[in-house]
């Protein structure tokens, strides 16, 4: 006769996915029509970065923002990130990593424009998505519904935000950075499943954001209901095909993924500066006005910042500027140089319509001319596996497969987004004291051995249990298997299988371990045992 034990713990993270700060610091009015955003009478064609400030530190912002500047971006968007900010009801914090005032003059003191995705509800791979876990435990909330509590709160801390925005003079309409505001964050993908109540929430989400008079205009990203005058937007790796639902509103992308967050257990993911660039060159060439990069500066999710399905403490993304602020090559220089083509053509983007022109089955040009003789083309090859040789304006010019050439005057190829120029440099890392270094280390409970917290023989709501201080609750549970099992009659070894998604085991037999296994994933294990 035995006795078999095994432990295994749940992970309460949150599965949400995912998903804005302008160059020329002290804008003014901002307007928009279908073409553009206008900015103080000028219509403008940006270039945006996503820099997250608790995911870096204040030392690094600078830096940070300096550098997307020098690889031509315009723009740097942020998230705000609610449960950071307030920590209790009405209890905030705006110090260190969540000195959003700082943050944004930052990127004010560069010379640059800012885009404030407020939401308050981010995703973005972040911790609850953003939303305080206190307010899990207030009776009656339902999370981004038409419910009550939910609406009373996320009202509050927005309005919170705006307030604090304002006091500090960092709208557009008082001189400051910020162009663009988002309420809400991708909701289009869940509003369905809340049914009426869902529909009735956007709507007031919309129109609530729009009544804190920011003198600036509003976005929704991924939200097909949106009411004027809130615009709607694109995610993905690509949005050359996007429109959005109405025709007056300018064709904005405000996440383009530059590479992908990384999981435990996962490959890394890749996403080559050629096919980046590729489709940012089409989005220009198909009408589009702004461009953010989610992300240009991943950072790192410090402390248990990190939430959704086993997202590591880095989150580089393999973005244009790496976790620790330098320059990703080749993807950094290779977009560099594709915004500076790009805004060698914004006059003639921006104030004129393009004609099309086939140029073979999977190849194109969009011209972009004006009265006074000026011209700029792009021509595509859509084809992913074929170089081609076409003729354009009695020239020949060779398109490697998925790939746009930018002409500024119809004539000379400035740019393909498929030939890479910089090299793919790797930094060199020097030894530094570290007695000169200040650590801060993490530590979050996570053991089966020492004194329980709690004891219960009942399954339990994670959250409700833990408060989010942890990722870990651990159950036991014991097996007494009799001398008359068939099994053992049989000379045949025990199987104990696992169904696990995110839960470690351990497996003792007699008070011996067995084993142990844990998965990142849904994954099936099995056990054999000898008795």
């Amino acid at each position: 006769m035995g006795k078999l034990f095994f432990f295994y713990s749940s992970s309460c993270c949150l599965l949400f996915f995912l998903l804005l700060c302008f160059e020329l610091g002290s804008a003014g009015n901002v307007t928009y029509d279908a073409r553009s955003l206008i900015v103080d009478g000028q219509r403008k064609l940006l270039i945006s970065a996503s820099i997250h400030y608790p995911r870096s530190v204040p030392a690094m912002w600078p830096g940070l923002v300096q550098t997307a500047k020098e690889g031509g971006v315009d723009v740097i968007e942020t998230y705000v990130f609610w449960n950071g900010h307030e920590i209790a009801p009405s209890v905030y914090n705006f110090e260190g990593r969540f000195d959003l005032v700082k943050f944004v003059k930052t990127v004010q003191q560069a010379g640059m424009y800012c885009i404030l995705r407020i939401g308050p509800f981010v995703a973005a791979e972040w911790n609850y998505g953003g939303v305080p876990v206190w307010l899990h435990y207030i009776p009656g909330t339902v999370f981004r519904t038409d419910n009550e509590n939910f609406k009373f709160y996320m009202q509050r801390f927005m309005t919170y935000i705006v307030d604090l925005m304002k006091k500090e003079k960092l709208f557009a309409s008082q001189g400051g950075p910020i162009i663009l505001s988002q309420v809400e964050n991708e909701y289009g993908y869940y509003e369905q499943g809340y049914g009426e109540g869902g529909k009735r929430y956007a709507q007031w989400a919309a129109k609530m954001a729009v009544a804190q008079n920011t003198g600036v205009p509003w976005i929704m990203c991924q939200q097909y209901d949106a009411p004027d005058p809130v615009i709607d937007t694109c995610n993905g790796f690509y949005c050359d095909t996007f429109k959005p639902t109405a025709p007056h509103r300018p064709k904005i992308w405000t996440e383009n993924w530059p590479g992908w967050f990384q999981l435990f257990g996962a490959p890394n993911p890749h996403r080559p500066a050629e096919d980046v660039a590729f489709a940012v060159a089409r989005f220009f060439q198909k009408g589009g006005t702004v461009n953010n990069y989610y992300m240009y500066h991943g950072g790192t999710n410090f402390g248990r910042t990190a939430g959704g399905p086993f997202i590591t403490t880095s989150y580089d993304y393999e973005a244009p500027i790496d976790e620790y602020g330098l320059p990703n090559l080749p993807k950094w220089g290779h977009l560099k140089e594709l915004h500076r083509a790009i805004k060698l053509c914004e006059n003639l983007l921006l104030t004129s319509n393009p004609v099309n022109i086939s140029l073979g089955h999977s190849q194109e040009a969009d011209v972009y001319a004006d009265a006074s003789g000026g011209c700029a083309a792009f021509l595509a090859n859509t084809d992913d596996k074929n170089d081609v040789t076409v003729t354009f304006r009695n020239a020949s010019y060779h398109l490697p497969a998925w790939s746009v050439s930018i002409l500024p005057d119809c004539k000379t190829e400035v740019y393909n987004s498929a030939k890479v120029h910089r090299p793919d440099m790797q930094p060199h890392c020097a030894p530094k004291d570290s007695k000169s270094l200040n650590w801060e280390v993490f530590v979050e409970k996570a053991g089966i051995w020492g004194e329980a917290d709690l004891v219960k023989s009942s399954l339990e709501d994670h959250v409700n249990v833990t408060k989010d201080a942890s990722d870990y609750l651990w159950y036991t549970t014991s097996i007494t298997v009799s001398e008359d099992e068939l099994f053992l009659k049989q000379g045949r070894s025990p199987v104990l299988m696992i169904d696990s998604k995110g839960h470690a085991v351990h497996v003792f037999v007699n008070g011996q371990l067995q084993g142990f296994f844990f998965s990142f994933g849904f994954l099936r294990k099995q056990f054999h045992f000898c008795f």
